[in-house]
């Protein structure tokens, strides 16, 4: 019975939000938008969930001494750091406990959480991605080597673009006449960001859709109950 009802409201829920869809009218599009203020609730208890998760798991990890403990520590202070400052004193438009803090925002330009933000979380950020474009050139290099087909197509197509994006490209083809401008390494690289690179990306992007149809479907139908802690 416990398992038979979540599976009796993801479908009756399921189905009100598919036919709010087709019949965008009273009294479906008044239902769905109450479902949709019941989601937004259950997912502010969800954050919440995941938070005492994550001060739990990395206590745990301080607790213990594990391996590179010393960064769940940096997490932990850095986590309520934030908390402490966006509730004392807000974020943006928004006020805090002890108000709006005029005076730390005249000492630091704005309030302190969107100083933390803006000077440290951000910088971060960046270099965190910036870090990314190590492994994204590893993983090219390896995916580039002469293998098949495909590999040696991904690697003549990689070449083609990454020069036509440079001005080495434009150097290397000045010479072609004007009959020949498709053939122009900017024209070709542009060529094959425009329609090939295009067609591909929107078939991944229809296959991702059609994915999250029939996804969406075996849980409405009860078919997919991983959700529910079981298989």
């Amino acid at each position: 019975m416990k398992r038979n009802i979540p599976l009796v409201f993801a479908f009756v829920a399921g189905m009100l939000v598919i036919l709010a869809e087709f019949i965008p009218h009273r009294p479906f599009n008044q239902i769905v938008s109450t479902l949709e203020g019941w989601f937004m609730i259950i997912s502010g208890f969800a954050i919440l969930l995941g938070q005492i998760s994550l001060i739990r798991m990395n206590s745990n990890k301080i607790r213990h001494k594990l391996p590179d403990w010393q960064y769940s520590l940096a997490g932990l202070i850095s986590f309520a750091l934030m908390l402490i400052v966006g509730l004392l004193w807000g974020m943006q438009e928004t006020h805090g406990i002890l108000g709006e803090g005029l005076g730390i925002q005249a000492a630091l330009g704005a309030k302190p959480f969107d100083y933390l933000f803006t000077n440290a979380l951000l910088p971060l950020s960046s270099t965190l991605f910036s870090l990314l474009a190590f492994f994204i050139a590893s993983a090219a290099y390896r995916a580039f080597i002469f293998r098949s087909f495909e590999s040696n197509l991904l690697m003549i197509t990689a070449v083609i673009v990454i020069i036509g994006r440079t001005s080495l490209g434009s150097m290397l083809t000045a010479g072609l006449p004007e009959s020949l401008q498709f053939w122009h390494i900017p024209n070709l690289a542009d060529f094959i960001m425009e329609y090939p690179n295009s067609a591909a990306q929107r078939a991944i992007l229809v296959s991702a859709g059609l994915g999250i149809v029939g996804s969406s479907l075996r849980i409405i139908l009860g078919i997919e109950r991983s959700y529910l802690g079981g298989d």
